[in-house]
């Protein structure tokens, strides 16, 4: 085995460049004798950190005025909370399709009125709902744009006659985004962003405020915009981790050459699905996810799952056996999962192919 290819759905591989930068912190941060995991949160040379992976968040997505960029501790499915303690007040739509959105529905019914106005679990989440009607009475419509277990993604923004929030864990700084049309974009740094550790949040200041109930300090989102992120203290290894990794997306030529390159891998392991007997895809086509590539065996293949499964570890793949919900394979080609890496998986079907098929 000469190399590791890592197609782990999360924690995420992160650039060499973070990693290497990252390395240099621990023993000593910005040349202050100090390792990174010492450094005060309230020192200058922090805050210049702050300022600046707050800046180059509003550089890369082209963020406008009008919304605040929030950094925090603890993953995404707090998050679900914090939306619902934030924006409804009355009811709130939510768009039903995987896992995860599934649970941010239940933690908003936790809250007050809250329902799925669409849903693929009629289909094991293979699709993304077309053509549902949306209330304009609604305090927000929820959506999850990309779908880590079953593979499926909402590619474009949408138009909403409603506040619209988004959970972009996991595709988020794959393609350009029109922020003006979101209320809030959050999620979990550990795809694309960083490790694990620290969340987004990427809010329209002027939506907040709406809701009547008291919010708790620590979930009132005003607060932490108030306080730059550093109400308390912020998990500060992971915010510089994000911030090397930032670096290294601008420095590649940000998301127009990103969006290039996560297009090109996903082309190359979907035509290796499609074309191999051995594999099937699971996704409806038009809703495949350009982030996680899933796939099964094809029908009467299917005890040679555990086979294929041993041939790719011993080629060093490592990180594609699917959701323990849904089985099969997943690979998930993050930004810094490399074509090279993409290439050493479609090799290894195409091998397995030819002794098994």
């Amino acid at each position: 085995m000469d190399k590791i290819h890592v197609f782990n759905a999360g924690p995420c591989i992160l650039p060499q460049q973070a990693i290497d930068n990252s390395i240099k912190a621990l023993s000593n941060f910005k040349e202050t004798g100090i390792s990174i995991l010492s450094v005060s949160h309230r020192s200058k040379e922090w805050e210049e950190v702050m300022d600046e992976v707050r800046a180059n968040w509003k550089e890369i997505l082209n963020i406008p005025d009008t919304h605040e960029v929030v950094l925090l501790g603890g993953g995404a499915s707090l998050q679900f909370l914090y939306v619902a303690m934030n924006f409804l007040e009355k009811k709130a739509g939510y768009l039903d399709t995987g896992n995860w959105a599934h649970k941010a529905l239940k933690e908003a019914k936790g809250i007050g009125n809250a329902y799925a106005i669409a849903s693929s679990a009629d289909k094991n989440y293979n699709y993304i709902p077309k053509g549902f009607d949306i209330p304009e009475d609604l305090d927000y419509l929820h959506i999850t744009t990309n779908n880590t277990i079953y593979g499926t993604e909402i590619k474009k923004d949408i138009d909403c006659p409603v506040p619209l929030i988004a959970d972009m864990s996991s595709d988020i700084l794959s393609r350009k985004v029109d922020v003006s049309k979101y209320a809030m974009i959050y999620g979990g740094a550990q795809k694309n962003a960083g490790p694990a550790g620290v969340i987004f949040a990427i809010i329209k200041k002027d939506a907040l405020g709406k809701v009547s109930r008291y919010i708790p300090t620590m979930l009132d989102y005003r607060v932490h915009i108030d306080k730059g992120s550093m109400f308390n203290t912020p998990p500060v290894f992971s915010i510089f981790v994000m911030n090397e990794t930032l670096k290294w997306l601008k420095s590649i030529g940000g998301l127009d050459a990103m969006h290039k390159i996560d297009e090109e891998k996903a082309t190359i392991l979907y035509n290796e699905i499609d074309r191999n007997t051995l594999f099937s895809g699971t996704a409806a086509k038009e809703d495949r996810s350009i982030m996680n590539i899933c796939f099964v065996m094809a029908p009467g293949k299917e005890n040679l799952e555990s086979e294929f499964l041993e041939f790719a570890k011993g080629k060093g793949m490592v990180g594609i056996k699917g959701h323990r919900s849904v089985g099969g394979f997943r690979a998930s080609i993050y930004n810094a999962c490399t074509i090279e890496d993409v290439k050493a998986l479609a090799d290894c079907m195409k091998e397995f192919e030819t002794i098994k098929g």
